[in-house]
């Protein structure tokens, strides 16, 4: 397999806290998040939070000893847990947590793991795409914001309804009939979303963070058969290139748009 990598931040004035790497034959892509303003949570951060759960899914994966996905992670978010439990919150809803991709090449297959949004591109033989996400952190943010509808953006009102909104989204993470993240509880591992493929299916494969996938939704500048293109001319530094772009375009305009942390890998299966 041949992987190439790219990442930016969103804003300059703050760390990336995407983390993708490799090692040979799997990739890992994590998507931090936190509230900002959480320091007194955990001193650390979201960033030292995702690059310390992403190099910690690598070093599980190089080892090869026919683990499952799910035990991998399950293992790398108790290791991680444990490595900031003394100095930090972690339990409290709001310290460091992090959206979870990996794939892996294993015995003819191409094996997958998905916890909250990020996106998952299998470019099939014969032209296919097939697009694998975990929609579960969409459709429970969906459900809590039903209270908005209506209501004006600005207003007192607005704002004290928003406040619930998030709170009983927070309330739905990592509970049954809600949605799953990484965070300090190794049991949101096992309720992944997982899968294979065979690998003579396949020509390849990318991963998306949110914060790239916006080429596609909500931005609309293509579909997902249109990625593979681009990624096959321009690589994946040329789908952020193209988001930072439309960015940028509306940046002044009633409609700016707050630039995420965006991230894309692509592995191309060698002959």
């Amino acid at each position: 397999m041949h992987v190439t990598l790219a990442t930016n931040p969103g804003r300059a004035s703050r760390p990336n806290e995407d983390f993708v790497g490799a090692v040979p034959g799997a990739v890992v892509l994590l998507d931090g998040a936190g509230i900002p303003g959480a320091e007194a949570l955990c001193a650390h951060g979201v960033a030292w939070y995702t690059h310390r759960l992403g190099g910690t899914l690598l070093g599980g994966l190089s080892r090869a000893d026919g683990r499952d996905l799910a035990a991998i992670l399950a293992d790398a978010i108790a290791e991680t847990a444990a490595a900031h439990r003394a100095t930090c919150d972690i339990a409290d809803p709001s310290s460091p947590q992090a959206t979870v991709l990996m794939a892996r090449a294993d015995r003819g297959r191409l094996e997958h793991l998905l916890l909250a949004e990020s996106y998952l591109v299998l470019d099939q033989v014969g032209g296919g795409v097939r697009v694998v996400t975990d929609e579960r952190e969409v459709t429970a943010r969906r459900e809590c914001s039903v209270p908005l509808a209506g209501v004006t953006p600005g207003t007192p009102e607005y704002d004290h309804i928003r406040a619930s909104c998030a709170l009983a989204l927070r309330a739905r993470r990592n509970q049954p009939g809600g949605y799953w993240i990484a965070k300090d509880d190794p049991r949101a591992a096992w309720e992944a979303v997982t899968g294979s493929v065979a690998l003579d299916e396949l020509n390849g494969i990318a991963v998306l963070s949110n914060g790239a996938s916006r080429i596609v939704t909500p931005y609309g500048l293509t579909d997902w058969p249109g990625v593979r293109e681009l990624l096959a001319t321009d690589g994946p530094s040329g789908v952020i290139r193209r988001v930072r772009e439309f960015e940028a375009e509306v940046s002044g305009g009633p409609d700016a748009l707050v630039p995420d942390d965006a991230t894309v890998a692509h592995y191309r299966l060698m002959p």
